[in-house]
């Protein structure tokens, strides 16, 4: 099951409740197996989720150690997965994108306010990430969470990038207008252009229409939209001037690695599987202007000089 806290369940996939006996489970399983199949009108992906929740609560050993939110049996536990991690050790010596701000830090405290006026005024929550807790909250709540987690996973691509680029994250901005979050994910200079790029997670697919990011997940949101007004008043404060409009999602929500959308206001405007973002930019993304030297120079210096952190 994908590691998100916007992922259906296994009882979810399996389509029972969570308490349902043995007997209905299995009938269930078959039932779904059956159903997903590519021969009678599934597709792989949904038959391979059946088969990996069957994985998790198939026996009555891993149902209760996914019951325990222990994941039952995945890499680790979800606690492990969605609590704030501690810094990774170096597994080699190339030099790292210089980064400011906090990734994924105002969206996370977010989230702990959220599910903790969720649960009710005067309870103590021992663990804010305790899985069976994240699962049985609301999904925006769920979506807050999952969001933060999308910002440390890009924040981590984009450190890889070396030392010709320099990233901020949660940078301030209350362009995007009341109910969204005052910030920009990321922005990233380099020799391949200057780039604003949301990290998100919704939990369903999402695609180009007309230039606006379109998919179930979304619920009328108009992400490039929201990303371009953002990108506009952190590049104006500055006097410069964006490249490309960058959408980072799990590899499993775009359809291709990398897709442009159109352009707004010059800039390339892009939908881009979280795996492939940090080669896209080395390359340089399509329709998005190499800066030479002197200019990315100039325009960190402005950058510098204007930006705050949310």
């Amino acid at each position: 099951m994908p590691d998100s806290p916007l992922s259906d369940s296994p009882y979810e996939v399996l389509g029972v409740s969570s308490d349902a006996d043995a007997a209905s489970l299995r009938l269930a399983y078959r039932r779904a197996l059956r159903h997903a199949h590519p021969d009678t009108g599934g597709d792989a992906t949904r038959f391979h989720a059946v088969q990996r929740a069957w994985e998790l609560v198939g026996t009555p050993e891993a149902r209760a150690a996914f019951d325990r939110g222990s994941g039952g049996g995945m890499a680790e536990p979800q606690h492990e997965a969605w609590a704030p991690a501690a810094p990774r050790p170096r597994r080699d010596s190339r030099p790292m994108a210089r980064a400011y701000g906090h990734p994924g830090g105002w969206t996370r405290e977010r989230y702990l306010d959220l599910i903790r006026e969720w649960a009710g005024r005067g309870v103590t929550l021992d663990d804010p990430y305790d899985a069976a807790l994240v699962r049985s909250a609301p999904r925006d709540i769920r979506h807050v969470l999952a969001d933060a987690l999308a910002e440390e996973e890009t924040a981590r691509a984009l450190a890889t990038l070396g030392i010709a680029y320099t990233v901020w994250h949660d940078i301030a901005t209350d362009a995007a207008g009341p109910g969204f979050p005052p910030k920009l994910d990321h922005l990233v200079l380099g020799p391949t252009g200057l780039l604003a790029i949301q990290s998100e997670d919704w939990g369903g697919p999402v695609a180009f229409k007309r230039g606006e990011l379109v998919g179930e997940a979304l619920d009328g949101e108009r992400p490039i939209r929201l990303l371009a007004a953002r990108a506009k008043a952190v590049a104006r404060a500055a006097r410069v001037k964006p490249t490309a409009l960058v959408v980072v999602v799990p590899d499993e929500d775009a359809a291709m690695p990398l897709e442009v959308g159109g352009s707004v206001r010059g800039a390339a405007v892009v939908l881009a599987r979280r795996s492939r973002l940090a080669s896209a930019i080395r390359e340089g993304i399509p329709g998005s202007p190499l800066l030479g030297g002197a200019d990315v120079m100039e325009i960190r210096a402005r950058l510098q000089a204007t930006i705050r952190f949310a």
